[in-house]
């Protein structure tokens, strides 16, 4: 079974993904991930791609397909995956079309998991990590019994600069510029389906089961 998993900065998309590969045994491939893989490897298109993250530009989109490609082409994927993150652009979901069918693959379910911008910006304008282990907290879901102090080794807690309001309104922005069109794309494929991503992290797993049971 192929999933692929959307939704913007803060919706629980990589949340969902991760239980619903636990639950099912396959793979959860997150791009970040990949690319954090492919550079520690120094494959190829890892060290290509390290330039321009070096630099502090986006990596272009033949090097991202490449390194997804690489991906899912191991093993471990031969029974399916849980995709979180790619594609981001039309250009990217044709690709990854084109990936699949050399894999003797398709998609089975786009999940697109809905949270509107005020909650977005409530989730993530609430984070705060530790300085010292990096430890996240909540101010309103799962703060620190002393405030700005982290439980578990006492160091300081603060607002990483990209969970700043500006910072989180810009993100939702950008996502619904360049990503929400996947929405139209999958839609027209007729296997996009709407989940509501403001219940409870386990009310929103439920909804997803219910679908992949059918």
């Amino acid at each position: 079974m192929v999933i692929l998993f959307l939704g913007a900065p803060g919706a629980g998309k990589g949340t969902q993904a991760s239980v619903i590969s636990k639950k099912l045994g396959i793979p959860h491939i997150s791009t970040g991930d990949i690319f954090r893989e492919a550079v520690s490897q120094g494959t190829e298109l890892g060290k290509k791609a390290k330039e321009y993250m070096d630099r502090g530009e986006l990596v272009p989109d033949e090097i991202v397909i490449g390194i997804v490609k690489e991906r899912l082409s191991k093993d471990d994927c031969r029974n399916g995956f849980v995709l979180d993150g790619f594609p981001r652009t039309v250009a990217q979901a044709e690709a990854l079309d084109s990936a699949l069918s050399e894999l003797g693959k398709n998609l089975d379910f786009v999940f697109n998991v809905e949270v509107s911008e005020d909650e977005i910006v409530r989730r993530l304008t609430g984070r705060r990590t530790c300085k010292q282990c990096n430890a996240v907290y909540h101010i309103e879901f799962n703060p620190s019994k002393v405030e700005a102090v982290c439980d578990v080794c006492g160091g300081e807690l603060y607002q990483r600069d990209d969970d700043r309001e500006e910072t989180v309104r810009n993100r939702i922005k950008v996502y619904n510029e360049k990503t929400a069109p996947l929405i139209d794309y999958y839609q027209r494929k007729g296997i996009l389906i709407d989940i509501n991503g403001e219940l409870p992290v386990e009310k929103v797993t439920e909804e997803i089961l219910k679908y992949l049971s059918k």
